[in-house]
C-alpha cells in the first residue's frame, strides 16, 4: 500500500505528469502515488508509461497511462479529457516531457530548432492550457515545470536547449501572474546533473563520474528522486504561498563557479582533495 501522509495533503488529488515513461517523470509519478495521489502518466511511449502505472498499481497506488504527444493540441486535449473522465479534474500538472538536440548554433537547421522549441516550450503551454482549464473549473491547483540549470547558464552545442529552458522559466512566471486569481500556482524546478537511464552512458565512465562529483558541493550527482521530492513539495498545499519561483536542485553547483577559477595560495591541499 502507498505510504500516505497527511502532511503533504495530496491524498486523492489528481496529478498529471508528462514524459512519465522513464527517468525523472517516472520517479515523480511514483512519489505522487506514494503519498496517495491519483496519477496520470502522459507520454508518447504509452507502453513505457503503462509499465510504470502497473508498477504503481502493484504497490497499491492508483495510476493510468495516457498516450499523448504534447506538441499536438488535439492529442493534449484528448489526454485531458481522458484524465478527467477516468480520474477527475486535474489538481496538479507537472510539465516534464522534453527533448534535447546536439548541435552548434552555427550549424543547426531551423526545422530542428523549431521542433525542440515545440516540445520544450510549446508543449508546456498546450498542457498548461488544457489542464489549467480544469484547475480553473475546480477552483485552483498547482503547476510545476521542469527546466534546467541550462536555463540559467548556457549549455553550448545543444542547439536551442538553453533557450528553451529559459523560456520555460518565463512561461511559468507568466502563468503564475495570469492564473493566480484562479488559485493556481506555477513554479519551476531546475535540475543540474541527474543520473537517469538515459544519462547513465556518461556516468558509466568512473573518471567522468568522479570529476563531476568533485565540482558539486554536495559531493554527488543527483538522482531522479532528488528532483521528484522537490516537485511533490511544490505541488502540495505545504507550499501554498510559493508561486512564480524557480528552485535550483543542483547540490550547490550553481554557487560554486568561483571554486573552478585558480587562486594561488587558496587551493585545497592534496589531503583535502582526496
Amino acid at each position: 500500500m502507498p505510504q500516505t501522509t497527511s502532511w503533504l495533503q495530496l491524498e486523492n488529488k489528481v496529478c498529471v505528469v508528462t514524459g512519465a515513461a522513464g527517468g525523472i517523470g517516472a520517479e515523480i509519478a511514483r512519489e505522487f502515488a506514494a503519498v496517495g495521489a491519483r496519477v496520470a502518466l502522459l507520454d508518447r511511449d504509452e507502453k513505457g508509461a503503462a509499465k510504470i502505472a502497473a508498477d504503481i498499481a502493484e504497490t497499491g497506488g492508483r495510476a493510468i497511462a495516457v498516450a499523448c504527444d504534447i506538441t499536438d493540441k488535439a492529442s493534449v486535449d484528448r489526454a485531458a479529457a481522458t484524465v478527467e473522465r477516468e480520474l477527475g479534474r486535474c489538481d496538479v500538472l507537472v510539465n516534464n516531457a522534453a527533448a534535447i538536440y546536439a548541435a552548434a548554433l552555427m550549424d543547426i537547421e531551423l526545422d530542428k530548432w523549431n521542433q525542440l522549441l515545440a516540445v520544450n516550450v510549446g508543449g508546456f503551454l498546450l498542457c498548461s492550457q488544457a489542464f489549467g482549464r480544469q484547475m480553473i473549473a475546480g477552483g485552483g491547483g498547482s503547476m510545476v515545470h521542469i527546466a534546467s540549470i541550462a536555463g540559467h547558464v548556457p549549455q553550448p552545442y545543444s542547439g536551442p536547449y538553453s533557450v528553451s529552458k529559459a523560456g520555460v522559466k518565463m512561461l511559468s512566471r507568466l502563468l503564475a501572474v495570469e492564473l493566480g486569481e484562479h488559485g493556481i500556482r506555477s513554479n519551476v524546478v531546475s535540475p543540474a546533473m541527474v543520473r537517469t537511464p538515459m544519462s547513465e552512458v556518461i556516468y558509466a565512465n568512473p573518471e567522468v563520474l568522479k570529476k563531476r562529483e568533485q565540482i558539486v558541493p554536495a559531493g554527488r550527482v543527483s538522482g531522479p528522486r532528488d528532483i521528484a521530492e522537490v516537485v511533490v513539495y511544490l505541488a502540495s498545499p505545504r507550499s501554498g504561498y510559493v508561486s512564480g519561483q524557480d528552485i535550483l536542485v543542483d547540490g550547490g553547483l550553481s554557487t560554486a563557479w568561483l571554486t573552478l577559477i585558480p587562486r594561488p595560495g587558496f587551493e585545497k591541499s592534496d589531503a583535502e582533495k582526496a
